[in-house]
């Protein structure tokens, strides 16, 4: 869809204690052969750091970017892949208390690794719809430190390594220092069995009864469809959600400056987006992101707001900022920058 009238007002990031992938190999807790082909060098770790916690500080670094305050805030939307609070709690009323937002809709968000950008489109339609929102709050925040978690080993595949932060996207329906040309999403619901796997739908009686995702996707594909096979609808699939977005904002591939992705193995952005675009690696977000690690949904505005702030992407820069998740879906974004924001260097 043509997006018309929505506004990166800021953008706001909170990331704890970086580690390197190096240091992990010297340490005997990552194969040295895994960041050798994959290409990542660092995660972020955030030890008992509550990842609602980690949403505000991103939160409250938007709002002392912006104009706008914390009455101006019409709705928020938060995202988020891993453990948030106890089952029954709600996320969003937690963030909303912490930074003082008043009884405005809130939204908790579950799609995974597509989090933030399927937020956008929720939000897009508050702004652009009936509920006529002048500005909308997103976050979203991940911290995967937990007993007998693997933030090294645990990615799928070795495609990528956990990493814990928060980020905050606060949007305008006025002004902003990028505006948001368009966006598509869809989901490959024939693959959805990928990640689900083929056991019953009931609660298992305890976790460990329960095959890890990496188990239901080798079933699923030792059964039902080769991986090669299920790559392939993938990624025509996601072309056709990234044209349709071009395609919306009028603009083709070449016009981009930046292709921002979620952080994971090079050769999968490489040879899955980048060269099916045209492209080379160096308009992607890779270089950066592959220090970062993989903060769930909140990746592709993570590296925005790098590009932004070091000067990467200025005035007249077009971004396609792209995600997906199990489930299949995914979901793809133009936005233009207009002028660098303040907090730029």
């Amino acid at each position: 869809m043509q997006v018309d009238d929505v506004y990166i007002d800021s953008l706001g990031v909170f990331l704890p204690e970086w580690l390197s992938a190096e240091q992990a190999v010297t340490d005997g807790i990552l194969d040295p052969e895994i960041p050798k082909t994959n290409g990542l060098t660092g995660t972020y770790a955030a030890g008992d750091i509550p990842a609602m916690d980690m949403a505000v500080s991103a939160a409250r670094a938007a709002l002392e970017r912006s104009k706008l305050d914390v009455d101006a805030i019409d709705g928020l939307i938060h995202s988020a892949v891993n453990y948030q609070g106890p089952v029954g709690s709600y996320p969003p009323g937690y963030i909303m208390r912490e930074l003082g937002i008043g009884k405005v809709p809130a939204q908790y968000l579950r799609q995974g690794c597509n989090g933030m950008l399927g937020a956008l489109e929720v939000a897009i339609g508050q702004m652009t719809g009936a509920a006529e929102a002048e500005a909308v709050l997103l976050t979203s925040a991940e911290n995967f430190t937990a007993p007998g978690a693997d933030r090294w080993n645990d990615g799928f595949g070795q495609s990528h390594f956990f990493s814990d932060g928060g980020m905050a996207v606060l949007l305008s329906a006025d002004e902003g220092f990028a505006q948001v040309r368009s966006l598509s999403s869809g989901v490959l619901s024939p693959l959805e069995k990928w990640h689900r796997g083929s056991g019953p739908l009931l609660q298992p009686g305890s976790p460990e009864e329960e095959p890890t995702m990496p188990e239901r996707a080798q079933q699923f594909n030792d059964t039902e469809m080769p991986l090669s096979e299920a790559l392939e609808k993938i990624t025509l699939f996601n072309l056709e959600v990234i044209h349709q977005s071009l395609v919306d904002a009028d603009l083709n591939a070449s016009d981009l400056a930046k292709v921002v992705m979620i952080n994971m193995d090079g050769r999968m952005l490489e040879y899955g987006t980048m060269m099916p675009l045209g492209l080379p690696m160096e308009r992607s977000s890779f270089d950066f992101g592959r220090s970062v690690g993989h903060v769930g949904g909140a990746d592709v505005f993570i590296s925005l707001e790098h590009l932004v702030r070091t000067g990467e992407v200025g005035a007249g820069d077009n971004v396609l900022l792209f995600s997906q998740a199990p489930g299949w879906l995914c979901t793809a974004s133009v936005v233009t920058v207009l002028n660098p924001p303040p907090w730029a260097v």
